[in-house]
């Protein structure tokens, strides 16, 4: 499995034949935004075109399969659980969609833009473990650096990656979450390489994705 990171909450996500976007960013967002294709969307926030950048995955006449909500599914073998809780945009309050995928044995969760502090109850029950965390830490619209780090420790995942803070919201984001987590020295990388094997004695690493864009 390589992880690659595009900004904002945008992940790429390849392993075998399959390509998975997390996030991509639209268009009409101000942020600059990469293409590719991919067979499976996962869109957190249907209303921000920081998240809803599903023309950014198109792949010729292949149209890439989008999952914009809440509920289960189950694409290409592959299976995925949406949970809804709450973030902000355009000063209004509004739903978001966290992602629990199982990819090669391993479970990855996406939590999006996720604004609000409570973890969906349903969630809680059905996940007995976690591998790796993608969570958002730069404020403005998603949790801060302190409430990011406060719900990081309530998942018990092995490896933790940030997002939402390169060039937006807290300048300092990434400083003041590595600092409450005591992992200043946090491995930095372009893309990060992970097979099963790799996730033994980890507990909650924190490894920085940097951006492509």
């Amino acid at each position: 499995m390589i992880i690659t990171h595009h900004g904002v909450d945008f992940f790429k996500v390849s392993f075998g034949d399959i390509t998975l976007a997390v996030n991509p960013i639209s268009k009409d967002s101000k942020y600059k935004s990469s293409r590719f294709g991919s067979d499976i969307t996962l869109i957190s926030l249907i209303d921000s075109p920081e998240h809803n950048g599903s023309d950014a995955t198109s792949r010729g006449d292949k149209e890439s399969f989008i999952i914009s909500g809440p509920g289960e599914y189950e694409v290409s073998g592959i299976f995925i659980k949406g949970y809804a809780t709450s973030s902000e945009y355009g000063g209004q309050k509004r739903i978001n969609t966290i992602y629990s995928v199982n990819l090669e044995g391993m479970n990855l969760c996406f939590l999006g833009a996720m604004l609000d502090e409570k973890i969906p109850e349903k969630m809680t029950e059905e996940m007995d473990s976690m591998d790796v965390l993608f969570v958002p830490i730069g404020g403005d619209g998603v949790l801060s650096p302190s409430l990011a780090r406060k719900i990081a420790v309530q998942f018990e995942p092995k490896i933790i990656i940030p997002s939402h803070f390169e060039g937006i919201g807290d300048d300092k984001a990434l400083k003041t979450f590595l600092k409450e987590a005591g992992a200043e020295k946090a491995e930095e990388m372009d893309k990060l390489t992970l097979k099963k094997k790799d996730l033994e004695g980890r507990g909650g690493d924190i490894m920085i994705i940097t951006s492509s864009v």
